[in-house]
């Protein structure tokens, strides 16, 4: 009877050991795959977008592209309100901030560019609109279309040493739009901030256009000219920043770590306690089987 309770020790002490043993390959296989998932995550950031409100925007710049299109009128027009065209096709008034210059294409370095900077909306709340009206005398064309592109600060492109520079790095940064002859293009804006790994913004617009037929009521020998007209307004205002962002929290990392090389160290103590325990029986057990032979002897 009591070697086979001492037997059954045994065993048990033995099975716990294996239970802790696989206890501890579970941990190390749980401390790779925290290591290795915290290293994928380092690898792939999460994109965390968010919304600022304003009650007003810096006004944006539009350089628009006119080529052989001549600038007619150009107004500020509040609450969305633009009031009918009393002379379609005829020298209006324009009371925008503009500015006409020339530079080199960038991609080229030989096309001369020419190209007409109009200070944007700033009134979000009170919508602000820019109304502008363009004639080309061009009777051979089907069809026409005028370039454009947006950028994020008009304050900037004024107080920029190198003007030429500026509109070079804007066209190399930002894509480029059309409008149409014929029809008013309405463009509404959203101002996109993104915030790179090394810290640095960049701004660029997105758009949406809704294109709307114009009745033209001139006389036939003046149709064949073309007209121009669009309109640029804020979306909303609410401003989208992109931010990417690491997943992985490292101190939810190190707390698992420190748990795990906890469990390692008590698997590892419990294992060293048995097995110290099961040599002392077995000393103790060799120690009586002998004292009984020597009393037999």
């Amino acid at each position: 009877m009591r070697f086979s309770r001492t037997c059954l020790k045994n065993v048990f002490s033995v099975l716990l050991i294996f239970v802790y043993l696989l206890l501890m390959a579970v941990a190390v296989f749980l401390v790779y795959q925290t290591i290795a998932d915290f290293r994928e995550k380092l690898k792939h950031p999460v994109m965390s977008v968010s919304y600022k409100e304003v009650d007003v925007y810096e006004a944006p710049g539009i350089a628009i592209y006119p080529g052989k299109a001549r600038l007619l009128s150009c107004e500020h027009h509040l609450y969305d309100h633009i009031p009918p065209l009393r002379d379609p096709g005829q020298p209006g008034k324009k009371n925008c901030i503009t500015q006409t210059m020339n530079y080199t294409d960038p991609f080229t370095n030989q096309t001369m560019k020419h190209a007409l900077i109009v200070k944007g909306p700033r009134e979000v709340w009170k919508r602000e609109l820019v109304f502008l009206q363009f004639h080309l005398n061009e009777t051979e064309q089907d069809f026409s279309a005028i370039d454009y592109l947006l950028f994020s600060s008009y304050k900037n492109f004024l107080a920029s040493d190198n003007k030429t520079k500026f509109m070079q790095d804007c066209e190399s940064s930002f894509s480029s739009w059309k409008f149409s002859g014929g029809f008013r293009t309405w463009v509404k804006m959203s101002l996109v901030k993104t915030t790179e790994e090394d810290g640095s913004q960049s701004v660029e617009f997105k758009q949406e256009t809704s294109v709307v037929n114009y009745i033209d009521r001139r006389q036939v020998m003046q149709k064949g000219d073309q007209l121009f007209f669009v309109v640029f307004e804020w979306k909303d205002p609410y401003i989208q920043e992109i931010q990417d962002i690491i997943a992985a929290n490292p101190w939810s990392m190190i707390a698992l770590l420190c748990g795990v090389f906890l469990v390692l160290f008590k698997a590892a103590d419990f294992a060293k306690l048995s097995v110290k325990w099961m040599i002392k029986i077995r000393k103790r057990h060799l120690k009586k089987r002998v004292r009984e032979l020597n009393h037999i002897s």
